[in-house]
């Protein structure tokens, strides 16, 4: 029998039994999990975690790692372990395994790591949804080996599709960003029709077509 997900888009029907099903249910899992949090947890920060790793024969590669909830005090997080970081780097990479949050930290946090020259990837096994894609945008280059969901995000005071936002007196523009990192404006109209409950888990060829992949 033809079963539906709200992991893909709607009118999208697999076959139960398909291989396809289990993971779109581990997809449901991870979704119910992060409005679970966001909902019923204070804010908690990202893991964002920066380290040098050398490898030769290239040299130093300056590696950032995102995952959990992008929370308010990420950015300072990540700019303190970017400054105790000098020195020059052969490669600067960011890799991405995040539930998403808020609007205006991944704006920040993106625009620094575009000027800074960083890579973007989503790892294989890895997940980004939600605001997690505004950190994926900010990539000079991208690499998607893992899955990328698409949704509304969540905002705690109220379920908003508002691409403008005030943050300690400041005005972050969803839009506005996008363009900076010549993102098709198509992405964030897509987005903000998908309720944050729900997520559409997103092809090669609309990864390709949304600028979220370099392959």
């Amino acid at each position: 029998m033809a079963t539906r997900s709200n992991c893909w888009l709607p009118g999208a029907v697999t076959e139960s039994r398909s291989p396809q099903r289990a993971f779109k249910c581990h997809c449901r899992t991870r979704l119910v999990l992060a409005l679970l949090a966001l909902v019923c947890a204070p804010a908690v920060l990202a893991r964002v975690e920066v380290r040098v790793v050398e490898e030769p024969p290239a040299g130093s590669i300056l590696e950032i790692r995102v995952s959990e909830e992008i929370a308010a005090g990420d950015y300072e997080t990540m700019l303190k372990g970017i400054v105790a970081s000098p020195g020059s780097h052969a490669r600067k990479i960011l890799l991405l395994d995040s539930i998403g949050g808020s609007v205006p930290e991944a704006i920040r946090m993106g625009r620094l790591l575009r000027e800074l020259g960083f890579s973007a990837r989503v790892p294989e096994g890895a997940l980004c949804q939600g605001t997690c894609v505004y950190l994926l945008a900010a990539g000079r280059d991208k690499q998607v080996l893992g899955h990328v969901g698409l949704h509304r995000p969540y905002f705690p005071h109220g379920d908003s599709a508002r691409s403008a936002l005030a943050v300690q007196g400041r005005r972050y523009s969803s839009d506005a960003y996008f363009r900076e990192m010549q993102i098709p404006a198509r992405l964030l109209q897509d987005m903000q029709k998908i309720a944050p409950q729900k997520m559409q888990v997103l092809s090669p060829q609309q990864l390709k077509a949304y600028g979220l992949t370099s392959d």
